[in-house]
């Protein structure tokens, strides 16, 4: 465990130091966020957080290739082909953050960086449904690179909120770090080292180290360059682990902790996975395109039912860690039932935060006497009938204070109405 706090600490430090660095050098070369239709920012932001995060990861992974005990993770070449395709896509993002890239550009640029990957050795073996394998390779490269442009693109598009996207994706991955280390150790007590629990743990550091620059108000955000880097090294690591357990071969007593690398993939990105699926539905439905932009994401949700910009932002921090935690209980030498008791016990707490401020505010607001009232001026017309004073009349009148309130000029009463508060009310 040492180990792996050490990459942690160094990912966090190296991306906290180098954020400020890269924030001037966003200003500097123009890449800043303008304001937008769809976005909840006031000020125009800086971009490329994603730099930073890419440089701590890095550092760190680099930094655990000299120490002893991740020999066996960095003796091939597998670990360096993932830093090379992460550099891939955190450049490729560089250049949608400066220049604003079509989709179809950036799916390209997804799809060489997953497919390296792929082509390397980095594959799934089974898919999640009731552990069937895949017996072609070829077949086994085109769904690896399907199921990590899908979760490049889920995290990207849930990165609409100051903070949102690092620390969903470092409380998912706290969570998938839990499993994949006890796995590990479970496995193999001699030697538990891991390349999924590597590429977490710096992936989790990077963002812990971020998070201080990007919560809100943010001074700099991360950009596609660091929501893509997200996406593709959590379905690195998640695909580096699925070929650990072969749910076929294991006894009935174990087939939850069996499914498990199948299902907390998708348990720990269950929130941006269904926001990339309720987009796309929403936007075809719409005759759009899927990748054109809205203000309907679950973040934009969060707001309309009144949360405030950090209070949206930590509810959905707690709905990750509520799926993500509920899942990995499975791992951990407890009962089922135990298991089910917390998550159902977590599930309903979530639910009371998304829905009880609504509910207390609406009830607040209908416990005020006279609520739904509201106060109306009336302007009634002048009666033509009545003599007008001449201008040279009401400045004579204003020196002398002949103009009294509830007057008009020709000693008439007021019938004007104008700037009078009638009290009539309406609903």
């Amino acid at each position: 465990m040492r180990g792996y706090l050490f990459v942690l600490l160094i990912a966090a430090t190296v991306t906290y130091l180098t954020t400020p660095a890269v924030r001037r050098i966003a200003r500097r070369v123009g890449a800043v966020t303008p304001l937008r239709e769809r976005d909840v920012h006031t000020v125009p932001i800086p971009r490329l957080g994603g730099a930073a995060i890419y440089f701590g990861i890095a550092v760190a992974m680099l930094t655990a290739s000299r120490v002893p005990f991740f020999d066996a993770v960095f003796t091939g070449r597998t670990a360096y082909v993932v830093l090379l395709s992460a550099g891939a896509v955190c450049l490729l993002g560089v250049f949608d953050d400066l220049w604003e890239l079509d989709a179809v550009t950036k799916a390209a640029g997804q799809a060489l960086a997953a497919g390296i990957m792929a082509w390397q050795g980095i594959q799934l073996v089974s898919l999640p449904i009731f552990g069937t394998f895949i017996p072609s390779r070829m077949l086994l490269i085109l769904v690896t690179v399907v199921a990590i442009m899908v979760t490049i693109n889920a995290v990207n598009f849930v990165d609409g909120l100051d903070g949102l996207a690092a620390g969903m994706v470092a409380i998912a991955g706290t969570a998938f770090f839990v499993y994949s280390y006890l796995l590990a150790r479970d496995s193999s007590p001699g030697d538990y080292a891991s390349l999924a629990s590597v590429i977490t743990a710096a992936l989790v550091g990077s963002c812990l180290g971020f998070l201080p620059h990007n919560f809100n108000p943010a001074r700099i955000f991360m950009g596609d360059s660091g929501s893509m880097l997200l996406g593709l090294l959590m379905a690195t690591s998640t695909v580096a682990i699925t070929g650990t357990v072969e749910p076929s071969t294991l006894e009935e007593a174990r087939i939850v902790p069996a499914f498990l690398p199948l299902v907390l993939p998708l348990a720990v990105l269950a929130l941006p996975l269904m926001d990339l699926l309720l987009a796309v539905v929403r936007r075809t439905r719409a005759g759009k395109m899927p990748w054109q932009p809205d203000k309907l994401h679950l973040h934009h949700r969060m707001l309309s039912l009144g949360h405030s910009h950090a209070g949206a932002v930590l509810i959905l921090y707690f709905w990750t860690a509520t799926v993500g935690f509920g899942v990995a209980l499975f791992a951990l030498p407890i009962s089922p039932r135990k298991s089910l008791l917390i998550g159902g016990t977590a599930v309903v707490f979530a639910l009371f935060l998304t829905i009880g401020p609504r509910r207390w505010r609406q009830m607040a607001a209908s416990a005020v006497p006279g609520h739904g009232n509201r106060t109306a001026t009336v302007v009634i017309p002048a009666d033509p009938a009545l003599p007008r004073a001449e201008p040279a009349d009401l400045a004579g009148a204003a020196k002398t204070g002949a103009l009294t309130e509830g007057s008009q000029p020709g000693g008439g009463p007021d019938r004007s109405g104008t700037g009078v508060n009638s009290g009539v009310t309406g609903s």
